[in-house]
């Protein structure tokens, strides 16, 4: 990775962002791990985290903005496929509402105005 990428990008795991895992812990245990100083990026680079972000507003590599588009739609499908299954914990209203919210994140990456 070049020390001269101006660009913010989105982490690989877009969905399952690191940083909210380690908010989860240090809510839950009083734990909190230091976060890592290069990640994997939807475009293929490791970059410094502080370049990184998860509102489609702030994220302007366009390989980011679209890695992020495509997770958020797979993981709507992934939620309302999950929420009809028999045995679900989650119902099928509440699955429409987080695949609708996704889709609306996925929604913003593809707007080009990042």
């Amino acid at each position: 990775m070049s020390g001269n990428d101006p660009h913010i990008h989105v982490e690989a795991k877009v969905v399952h962002r690191s940083a909210v895992v380690r908010s989860m812990l240090a809510s839950t245990f009083g734990l909190a791990g230091d976060l890592p100083s290069l990640v994997a990026s939807g475009c293929g680079l490791r970059v410094p985290y502080a370049m990184t972000s998860a509102r489609s507003d702030r994220v302007t590599c366009l390989a980011c903005r679209e890695h992020a588009r495509r997770e958020h739609l797979r993981f709507a499908e992934e939620i309302e496929r999950l929420s009809r299954m028999p045995g679900s914990t989650i119902g099928h209203a509440q699955g429409k509402l987080a695949a609708d919210r996704h889709r609306d994140l996925a929604q913003g990456f593809s707007d080009t105005e990042g």
